[in-house]
């Protein structure tokens, strides 16, 4: 059997952090059997689904680097095959029309639960022969009356429904839309899905689902349901607890390995394995490693994974995504040093790129003004004239490498009978406005001679106007 799965995000918001997860175990399933994974896009909601969510959806899965081998297939272009589908129920004595109004079925419920009852539709319409004059009809599936569904789900092992607790759903709206349940089976059966990996929010409706298959004559797709995400508080993760959009993590600084990364950690593991590769995760996932019960975000464990990958990844790989960041900053990457040697010199120090960006601006654009307190203990008439002969032995320099530069620094300092942080603190500030950067020597090669001679310059001035 060729495995084909599917990820069917309904397009009413951003691609959200609990559909990312799924989206990457249905994923990493078709990857590690050679089989197929479907992107379908299940806007049958039209008053809910737009345009910018659906780009919403497909931005964040390019960014994971989820790539999808057929689609994205949209439900819209198939309401022809759903009402064939809903025709053929019909034809076969599986569905039936239903005339019943809102004010009728406000009346059965409010019985029932008066009864304590489980609300449920009693099917009254079934044996109903005339239509009512003036009434659109719904169409209901007609559920068996008799027997047991059961789900033999590789998560949450052997579930069993009776029938009987079942009640006849809509498939169809007045309008002839399909509804959620039935857009879904079709689909499934078109596509020959074999695997279903979903939220175990879907449990109560698969054995509808199956129902219907059942009544198509179809073969039934192996079922797994996921254990929902919790917040640190033990709520259902929400935004409150934080970022919960997958392009929010792009946007405050993560990388995408870093999400997918801890993403495959939330529900799954081996052993005590917390960094994974992809290549790693497509040969050892596997569904029935998932966790049977909730897992909790913790924003620091993915802060954590994120510095590891900032640190061992490909500079070139973290630059690429640094480009993006520095953009956003109103910076030119082109105008200052290659991000990749940038990426070298601020990794250690920095967890995320929003950090890394924000920490290497001054590589790219001039400051307007010093850090208060840097300025005050070390931009001083003392300073003045280390900076000053500072700047005569490295305009003095023959090329511009870091070891030179150093040379000169350490040369100065000896000459002075000063310590290291004597002559490079006030270099520091002078070049960069603060305290914080990446080794001297490293910054001044990344800054690169003009701008260092001037920016000494600039210290110098401002010191004796400060006087």
């Amino acid at each position: 059997m060729s495995i084909r799965t599917r990820f069917a995000p309904s397009p009413t918001g951003y691609l959200h952090i609990g559909g990312a997860r799924t989206a990457l175990f249905s994923w990493l399933y078709a990857r590690k059997h050679g089989g197929t994974f479907i992107l379908r896009i299940e806007d049958t909601d039209l008053e809910r689904s737009t345009v910018e969510s659906v780009n919403a959806i497909l931005e964040g899965m390019t960014w994971l680097g989820l790539e999808y081998d057929e689609g994205p297939f949209y439900q819209t272009h198939r309401f022809d095959r759903y009402k064939e589908v809903i025709q053929q129920l019909l034809d076969s004595g599986h569905a039936y029309p239903c005339y019943c109004s809102k004010e009728e079925l406000d009346d059965l419920r409010a019985r029932q639960m008066a009864n304590k009852e489980k609300p449920r539709y009693d099917g009254r319409c079934r044996h109903r022969t005339e239509p009512r004059d003036g009434v659109q009809p719904v169409i209901r599936f007609r559920n068996p009356d008799e027997g047991e569904v059961v789900i033999d789900d590789q998560v949450k092992g052997r579930v069993v429904i009776q029938n009987a607790e079942l009640d006849d759903l809509i498939i169809a709206r007045p309008d002839g839309s399909p509804t959620y349940n039935l857009s879904v089976v079709v689909d499934d059966l078109d596509m020959r899905v074999t695997h279903v990996i979903r939220g175990d929010d879907h449990l109560n409706n698969t054995p509808r689902q199956m129902n219907i298959l059942k009544a198509l004559g179809a073969a039934l797709p192996i079922y797994s349901h996921v254990p929902m995400i919790l917040g640190a508080d033990g709520a259902r993760l929400s935004k409150r607890h934080g970022a919960v959009s997958v392009m929010q993590y792009r946007d405050e600084g993560y990388l995408p390995e870093a999400v997918i990364n801890y993403l495959v950690r939330l529900g799954w593991s081996r052993g005590d394995q917390e960094v994974f590769s992809l290549d790693e995760m497509i040969e050892y996932f596997d569904i029935d490693a998932i966790n049977h019960s909730a897992s909790s975000f913790n924003p620091d464990k993915l802060l954590w994974l994120n510095h590891h990958y900032l640190m061992h990844s490909d500079p070139v790989h973290v630059a690429h995504h640094l480009r993006w960041h520095l953009g956003q900053l109103g910076i030119d990457p082109t105008e200052g040093p290659d991000p990749v040697d940038v990426v070298v010199a601020q990794r250690e120090r920095n967890k995320t790129l929003v950090d890394m960006a924000q920490a290497s601006a001054f590589l790219y654009r001039d400051f307007d003004k010093y850090d208060d307190k840097a300025a005050q203990k070390h931009l001083t008439e003392g300073s003045a004239v280390i900076l000053a002969a500072l700047k005569d032995r490295l305009a003095a320099l023959m090329g511009w490498e870091k070891a030179a530069i150093h040379a000169e620094i350490e040369a100065l300092a000896a000459e002075r009978e000063l310590k290291m942080g004597a002559v490079a603190q006030p270099l520091r500030v002078a070049v960069c406005g603060g305290t914080v950067s990446p080794p001297i020597d490293i910054t001044l090669e990344l800054l690169g001679r003009t701008k260092t001679l001037a920016r000494i310059e600039q210290a110098i001035q401002f010191i004796s106007k400060k006087g």
